[in-house]
């Protein structure tokens, strides 16, 4: 069964806490490796200039986040479980961060719970 099937079967908050835990994992290697920000930067720049003219505004809404707010400011967004973090989480440009392997640790982690 591919994920995107598993997915079906489990309702929003538990995606939700799923992205969240993602997030907080990938926050916890950026205090670790602060330079690890850069990637996120250049995945939402590689990302906004593949869809000019028209670029979504989460996207430059990502950019202002990551442009003007503070390191700190940053990863307490990412930890957040409030509806602005929840939805800005999905069009996240830190999917570069962690490993494939961090990310599947926490998927099993995350297999077993049901809503």
């Amino acid at each position: 069964m591919s994920l995107q099937q598993q997915e079906q079967g489990r309702g929003h908050e538990w995606i939700d806490q799923r992205s969240l835990a993602l997030d907080k994992a990938i926050a916890a290697k950026l205090r670790a490796r602060p330079e690890l920000l850069q990637c996120a930067t250049e995945t939402l720049q590689n990302w906004i200039r593949q869809r000019q003219p028209t670029v979504p505004q989460v996207m430059l809404e990502w950019q202002e986040i990551l442009t003007t707010w503070s390191f700190d400011k940053i990863t307490a967004l990412l930890t957040s479980s409030e509806p602005e973090p929840t939805r800005l989480r999905q069009s996240s440009p830190f999917c570069g961060i962690l490993t494939q392997q961090e990310r599947m640790k926490i998927f099993q982690e995350y297999e077993s719970f049901r809503t």
